[in-house]
């Protein structure tokens, strides 16, 4: 292999590192900047994960008008359908819990919990008294609207209503939530009566209170996923506490939504008419890439004044599944991140249009994901099998001519000018084009680099078992290590290791048969060896696709390295024979002149 494609390799190299580099979550600058303007005020921010949550919300006593409601015992009421399980507070009105049902946390035993259970609930309304205090609906104590415990969503029950009031100043508020079965889906609306007695004409703002706590074992990499988003505009606007520990953003005018989500889940609130604006704010506590640290989200629908008494939502909370969240049709699916701006324009297509229905379709035909992953490493390399092929022949031809490259080089030691223009002669009068190994592999990137985005947060392969990884979505750990290696971790992946192995084998292929020393070694073991140490604390299913896609891509090599043998074997025994046949020639020709001659010359004598 010659200087130029070790060179485009070693690029490609330190590419791959400047893309993980950049991706792994920095540390956190120290925090300079405080929250301001909130209905629930810090005094502190604690040091403690664990006591990371907000404080009791306080409420002007003036507004308390039912002296019944007020003091009556909160109450806790669970609603169910197929899906979920969620529980209600009458403290607040508010979701205490949010539990779903057919997904369960890294452990596979607890079920996957939408709802930061260490605040105080996640939905709130917050506006401010007559008397300029700040009000936060889940200091209020509502009365349900049923005695039970516990309200079970039938398959054939159409809609079931859930109601709160609470009686405030010369006025109320009532709270509505709607269930129906089969969707993740939760109607919410907001009657205020006489809103004037206990609010100002500012409006109130809508609050999710507490992100979505982490459901997977690394939290690490969890958190480079957790974010909080809002739409306006048609464009998607977020904040993810990666590079700082307090982040907000506020957005003016019509919101289509605003939501939170870790690596798989989301909860979005949908206004479904006018508002002000939004805004999102988060606190991080402890660094980010230490498996304890934790993050606080807070996500505001502001609502203008009331034109009318009722304002309506709708929650969507549950898995950020492609075609569910599709139906929605304002753009939900663009919270899901697919790397930097630069390649989201190509990567965001290939994986909507190509890996999702690709999974969709083969999950209706094949029962194992890790068996959908494999045909999906067979569909790309196929795909781009004509570039891969005309890389590898180049590569090829680049092997074939290097001890003449090697003689160039040291027939023109001393003087690069010439040593340059003696190379780019003999790449012209051997037809092999230097760039020719190179071009081809930036070219199939987008897809490589979609995929990497893709399937570590694909939630259809989430806890999908293959082998002996449990976990498709998680590292296949086969061996556990009594320290910890830095970038690669206290354990060995049973795919990321197999991975490495079959690239070695590849290069080993692509390599030069003389190629020896430092340059066998950086061609040889450089880019493994990075992507075993980046790889092996990733998905397993990565590794499952990166690991068929080599061994393809070596079977590959080595068929074009065959017939490429097999065509200079084929050329040299041509020209064997062409030689030997010129040569018969020439002899037959100069056996049958010397007699004419002879006879020639006998006869010119006298």
């Amino acid at each position: 292999m010659d200087r130029n494609t070790i060179i485009g390799t070693v690029l490609i190299t330190l590419i791959l590192i400047v893309w993980f580099t950049f991706l792994a979550p920095p540390p956190p600058p120290p925090r300079t900047a405080t929250p301001t303007d909130s209905t629930l005020v810090f005094e502190q921010i604690p040091e403690d994960p664990a006591d990371l949550r907000m404080p009791a919300p306080v409420v002007d006593p003036l507004l308390l008008a039912d002296s019944a409601v007020a003091a009556a015992p909160e109450r806790r009421i669970t609603v169910e359908n197929d899906l979920y399980e969620a529980v209600f507070s009458t403290r607040g009105a508010t979701l205490v819990s949010f539990k779903l049902k057919a997904y369960k946390q890294f452990d596979q035993l607890a079920p996957i919990q939408i709802v930061d259970t260490t605040a105080a609930g996640a939905l709130a309304l917050a506006f401010t008294s007559p008397a300029n205090h700040n009000i936060d609906s889940r200091a209020l104590m509502f009365d349900a609207s049923t005695t039970a415990d516990l309200i079970r969503i039938g398959e054939s029950d159409e809609q079931v209503v859930l109601s709160f009031l609470a009686p405030l100043g010369q006025g109320l508020i009532r709270l509505s939530y709607s269930f129906s079965p089969g969707t993740y889906e939760v109607g919410l609306r907001v009657e205020q009566e006489n809103a004037s007695s206990f609010s100002t004409r500012e409006g109130y703002e809508l609050v999710w209170n507490g992100g979505l706590p982490y459901s997977e074992g690394n939290h690490t990499q969890e958190a480079i996923k957790t974010s909080s988003f809002a739409r306006s505009g048609g464009e998607v606007e977020g904040i993810d506490l990666q590079s700082d520990a307090f982040q907000e953003r506020t957005m003016r005018g019509q919101v289509d939504w605003v939501a939170v989500k870790n690596q798989y889940f989301t909860a979005v609130i949908m206004p479904a008419g006018e508002t002000r604006g939004a805004e999102l704010s988060g606190e991080r506590v402890g660094e980010v890439n230490m498996p304890d640290h934790t993050k606080y989200f807070e996500a505001r629908l502001l609502m203008p004044p009331a034109e009318s008494s009722v304002d309506a939502f709708t929650l969507y909370l549950g898995p950020l599944e492609y075609y569910r969240i599709r139906g929605y049709d304002i753009g939900l699916y663009d919270m899901v991140d697919y790397g930097w701006d630069f390649f989201e324009w190509m990567t965001r297509p290939i994986a909507k249009f190509i890996f999702i229905p690709m999974f969709n379709f083969l999950d209706d035909y094949i029962p194992n994901y890790g068996i959908i992953v494999i045909l999906l490493a067979v569909f790309i390399k196929i795909v781009v099998s004509p570039l891969t092929r005309s890389s590898y022949k180049s590569m090829a031809q680049m092997r074939e001519i290097q001890p003449e490259l090697q003689a160039v080089r040291e027939k023109y030691a001393d003087n690069p000018q010439k040593q340059q223009e003696a190379t780019m002669r003999l790449y012209k009068e051997s037809g092999v084009n230097p760039l020719g190994g190179c071009l081809p592999m930036f070219a199939q990137y987008p897809v490589l680099i979609a995929l990497w985005q893709f399937l570590p947060q694909s939630i259809e392969i989430r806890q999908q078992g293959f082998l002996w990884a449990p976990d498709l979505s998680a590292p296949d750990v086969i061996l556990s290590l009594p320290f910890t290696i830095p970038l690669y971790g206290n354990f060995v992946a049973g795919f990321c290791l197999l991975m490495g192995i079959s690239m070695v084998i590849q290069m080993r292929l692509q390599s030069t048969p003389g190629m020896t020393g430092t340059q066998a070694k950086v061609m040889m073991y450089m880019m493994p060896a990075v992507l075993f140490l980046v790889f092996n604390q990733w998905a397993s299913g990565l590794n499952l696709y990166y690991l068929v896609f080599n061994i393809l891509s070596a079977i590959q090599q080595h068929f074009i390295n065959s017939s490429m043998e097999k065509a200079k074997a084929k050329k040299a025994t041509t020209n064997s024979q062409d030689w030997s046949v010129t040569k018969t020639t020439d002899r037959k020709k100069t056996n049958g002149a010397a007699p004419s001659a002879s006879k020639g010359s006998r006869k010119a004598k006298p």
